[in-house]
């Protein structure tokens, strides 16, 4: 696949960026150093995302299980974060990548909320592509939250129960406005969602490689784009109802 593909691209491709620390350890290295070296790949893969063309990219940057890791694995990520969104932000614009972050974002360091929040607005009218960071962000938590802002529509009689449908539910979740995913990938091998995007992915294509995350870069990304072309989306409908529709 070149830089302007001729199949079919996903819209929204969301990451699970998971093998940081197995990298690290296989080399002889801390945790912390798979993390820095996990940061290049992000740089690539929103760069080559932001090429081809596809409109949303979602990274799952940090789940609401990750705040039980050891304190300061948990703090240098905070700082990478950081340094991520002020390094970042020049490009990001010049680009014109819009970033939106999801995420019970109350729980992260101060400064570093107010460093995102401030990402978000500088670059909230650019229209090229989005990338999503998903940041103390847990799919149980977010349809939870859907729930209870329902309810208190219910409740306040501003909402009948029976006029909640599933584009109604998916208004009330964090990713409102954006579409579903139509690819999700996971590096390092492992076979499981990890609480993440669990209303959204659906009818998501999922693409698993063994190849951990510092290791995957723009031709890692392109060949998960290349499975992807390959595929039949059907809904739940049969290959010959859709060759008709064509």
């Amino acid at each position: 696949m070149n830089a302007e593909p001729d199949v079919t691209l996903p819209r929204h491709v969301a990451v699970i960026m998971d093998g940081n620390g197995r990298w690290a350890t296989g080399r002889g290295l801390t945790r912390i150093q798979g993390h820095r070296r996990g940061k290049d790949s992000v740089r690539e893969i929103v760069e080559t995302a932001r090429e081809i063309g596809i409109e949303v990219l979602t990274l799952y940057a940090f789940s609401s299980e990750n705040w039980e890791r050891p304190p300061r694995e948990v703090d240098a990520l905070m700082r990478l974060l950081g340094r991520y969104l002020k390094t970042e932000l020049k490009k990001m614009m010049r680009y014109e990548i819009r970033l939106r972050a999801i995420g019970d974002l109350r729980k992260l360091p101060k400064e570093i909320l107010a460093e995102l929040r401030a990402v978000e607005k500088s670059t909230s009218r650019n229209k090229r592509m989005t990338v999503q960071l998903a940041v103390s962000y847990g799919g149980r938590q977010e349809i939870i939250g859907a729930v209870r802002r329902l309810a208190v529509r219910v409740r306040d009689g501003s909402l009948e129960p029976a006029e909640i449908d599933e584009a109604m539910f998916a208004d009330a979740l964090m990713t409102a406005g954006t579409p579903d995913p139509d690819l999700l990938i996971r590096t390092s091998g492992e076979m499981r969602i990890s609480n993440f995007l669990l209303w959204q992915i659906a009818y998501t294509e999922l693409y698993i490689t063994d190849t951990l995350w510092p290791d995957f870069r723009r031709q890692q990304f392109i060949a998960a784009l290349d499975h992807y072309a390959q595929r039949q989306r059907r809904y739940g409908k049969t290959g010959e109802q859709l060759a008709s529709q064509v």
